[in-house]
């Protein structure tokens, strides 16, 4: 039985995913520094959704500007309550968690603005061969989910080593596995910027050259 359409947006089957998401974060916010079990489900959880929403938005032809935007925000939040709590129980690395937080925020917040600004239909659409290649689905999938297990094992370190492999702990040992591409999508976080940075200044160059040409006379019209 076919399910009717309507233009409630905020609705809308991956944006109720969505607000899930959010209630999930927000409970592990809350258990963070105290119940590593609750708060651990609860984040990987809301993290897990941020795939199931988007296989929502393509199989009921649901994609928005709002649901990217909430998943986007939902993103950036997540991951900045995670590397705040690990900046507490790690404070002889609160510059590398914080440095972590500056460049997750500012760079996709100017990409995704940046993306508006000159009008492309998603943040994903772009023309850079290496954003090209990040964005395929496969590619952005693995890197969004090994970035979030290396912070994961960091913050279960803290309380348990959990299971044993050969005497070393599963969780230690994933986290030398991820860290590498953990820094490696810090660095395309870097590269989005520098997309955007170069995009935006284009639309700077070409407004200013607009309003140049409308401020100057028209050729051959005598100017009293």
């Amino acid at each position: 039985m076919a399910i009717a359409e309507h233009d409630n947006v905020f609705i809308f089957v991956p944006n109720l995913i969505g607000y899930a998401r959010i209630v999930l974060a927000l409970i592990a916010f809350w258990f963070m520094s105290t119940n590593y079990v609750i708060s651990g489900w609860c984040y990987v959880t809301s993290a897990l959704l941020d795939a199931v929403d988007g296989h929502a938005a393509r199989a009921f032809n649901q994609s928005t500007r709002f649901g990217a935007m909430l998943d986007q925000l939902t993103d950036r939040c997540g991951t900045t309550g995670l590397l705040v709590t690990l900046a507490y129980f790690y404070p002889r690395y609160m510059f590398w968690f914080q440095l972590s937080i500056a460049i997750d925020v500012a760079c996709h917040w100017l990409f995704m603005q940046t993306s508006v600004v000159v009008g492309r239909s998603s943040h994903k659409v772009n023309d850079n061969f290496i954003m090209r290649l990040y964005y395929q689905k496969d590619i952005l999938t693995f890197m969004c989910c090994v970035n979030e297990l290396f912070y994961v094992c960091l913050y279960l370190l803290h309380f348990t080593y959990g299971p044993l492999i050969f005497g070393a702990s599963l969780f230690k040992i994933l986290a030398f596995l991820t860290g590498p591409f953990a820094v490696l999508k810090a660095l395309i976080s870097v590269m989005h910027a520098y997309v955007a940075g170069i995009d935006l200044a284009a639309v700077d160059v070409r407004e200013r050259q607009e309003r140049r040409q409308k401020s100057e006379p028209v050729s051959g019209k005598k100017v009293e």
